[in-house]
């Protein structure tokens, strides 16, 4: 019959009781009918004991069984001993090739205490690092293709942001500052801006007194602030605990983001107005953008989360830099993307002829660039818009295959792409007669990426410094 609880604390409680009444392995075995070598396998834990011999070994101890089943250590150094023994049998140590070791009467507890601190040391650190940029590359190529397989569509997420928008007062338009201020008060929270925020953070919440900091409400493009505002709720009204691994932090981000882009532009309106566009055969991302004051951006990941699911199209969507790198994409109408050996797209370039890159060397930049593209995998019909932050130049594209362009806004255009990617004749080789003229007598250097040599700061959350979070809330609780 198997006992309930750890069996090394229990053989512990034994030697503990044992050895406080002065008997010998050889005594206490006598006693109870076993023998001392077997005896000892139980006080080392190795071997579980029937509940007839444990009744025997108690009273023979003088204790009731409940005291030689307690969960607790016996002493300190038992707590010692134990944690030493459970420390070797886990994984991380396993993973440093280091022997194992037996603690014995002899072995100073000092020594043991450095070995359990070590290894505390090592597991925090662990947690702190959560992942090496291949983990996390792997992680979130897990999680695009997860979501191209439900059609980029949470139903579950959709229910709750629609009910939490109902229960603000908003009914139409574009959702303002005081519902979202209505929506944080509803959780317990105010909404703060200030001018200090960490470097790391994009707002930082202090569940404590109840405050969410942001960021100046007069920057330009004062809408992201209501979209950070929801982000920040999000986490507690879906219930988020702090992420344990790397997948599980980058599965947290793309549920905030999904919530805050359903609160500004809540299901059952966005459909009615996508479905009424359709209906005259003038879909349009601008359009959409311009109802629901989001930027382009927005509305158009917000399209291909409803798109499949409610308007019967397929999709694809591109963020990608002045370079042709994509920071940003997603499919499921069969537009061949570029990707790397291990299925990651993030950093790959895409097609020259593209209308994601043609568009950057228009003149007018402030309009969409409407473009036919022929792909090895079809023709599709693609949208695109520029625009320009610190960090540079960057284009937003949507389009869906060529059948479908008939409901777009832009469909008449003329200007077409034809590539043959990943045919590296396409755009990537240079043209033999440039090749054999410049290959000798050109030397250019590089641009650096100064962003993928420094490790993101560690913390508690990835790409977070604890110590700059925690003084800035210290600094303004001060003030509560």
């Amino acid at each position: 019959m198997a006992l309930d609880g750890d069996v090394s604390t229990l053989g512990h409680r034994i030697r503990h009781y044992r050895t406080a009444r002065s008997l010998t392995l050889s005594d206490l075995g006598e006693q109870v009918g076993i023998s001392p070598s077997q005896l000892s396998l139980l006080e080392n834990g190795r071997r579980e004991p029937r509940v007839s011999l444990l009744g025997r070994i108690a009273e023979s101890l003088g204790v009731t069984t409940a005291d030689l089943l307690r969960p607790e250590a016996p002493d300190p150094r038992s707590a010692l001993e134990i944690e030493v023994s459970r420390i070797q049998a886990g994984q991380l140590y396993g993973s440093l090739g280091l022997p194992q070791i037996k603690p014995t009467a002899g072995t100073p507890s000092e020594t043991l205490e450095a070995i359990v601190g070590l290894h505390r040391e090592l597991e925090r650190r662990g947690r702190l690092a959560i992942a090496t940029p291949e983990e996390a590359r792997r992680a979130n190529t897990e999680i695009r293709l997860r979501m191209r397989a439900e059609d980029n569509y949470i139903p579950a997420i959709e229910e709750v942001a629609e009910d939490f928008v109902r229960r603000s007062g908003h009914v139409r338009g574009a959702l303002s500052h005081r519902s979202v201020q209505v929506m944080a008060e509803e959780l317990g929270f105010s909404l703060v801006y200030v001018n200090d925020l960490p470097h790391s953070a994009r707002s930082v919440t202090d569940l404590a007194n109840g405050r969410i900091y942001l960021p100046p409400a007069s920057i330009p493009g004062g809408h992201g602030l209501r979209s950070m505002a929801l982000q920040a709720m999000a986490h507690r009204v879906l219930g988020h605990q702090r992420p344990g691994d790397y997948a599980e932090f980058l599965r947290q981000r793309l549920e905030i983001n999904y919530f805050a882009a359903c609160c500004l532009m809540p299901r059952t309106a966005a459909v009615a107005f996508l479905t009424e566009a359709k209906k005259e055969k003038n879909l349009s991302v601008a359009d959409f953008r311009d109802a629901f004051g989001v930027t382009q951006e927005s509305a158009a990941l917000r399209l291909t989360n409803l798109a499949t699911s409610h308007l019967d199209l397929t999709m694809h969507f591109l963020r990608i830099t002045d370079d042709g790198a994509i920071q940003k994409a997603y499919e499921n109408d069969g537009l061949p993307l570029p990707v790397d050996v291990t299925g990651a797209i993030e950093g790959q370039i895409v097609c020259r002829k593209w209308s994601a890159r043609t568009a950057f060397d228009r003149d007018n930049g402030t309009t969409e660039l409407y473009q036919y593209n022929d792909t090895p995998a079809g023709t599709f019909w693609c949208s695109t818009q520029t625009g320009t932050t610190a960090d540079g130049a960057f284009s937003i594209t949507t389009g869906v295959p060529f059948a479908d362009a008939k409901w777009f806004r832009g469909r008449e255009t003329t200007s077409r792409g034809a590539s043959t990617c990943p045919d590296e004749s396409c755009c990537r080789r240079a043209p033999a007669s440039l090749a054999e003229r410049w290959e000798d007598q050109s030397w250019p250097s590089a641009r650096l990426h100064a962003h993928i040599l420094s490790p993101l700061p560690t913390g508690t959350f990835p790409g977070i410094d604890d110590s700059e979070v925690y003084e800035f809330l210290d600094r303004h609780a001060a003030s509560v």
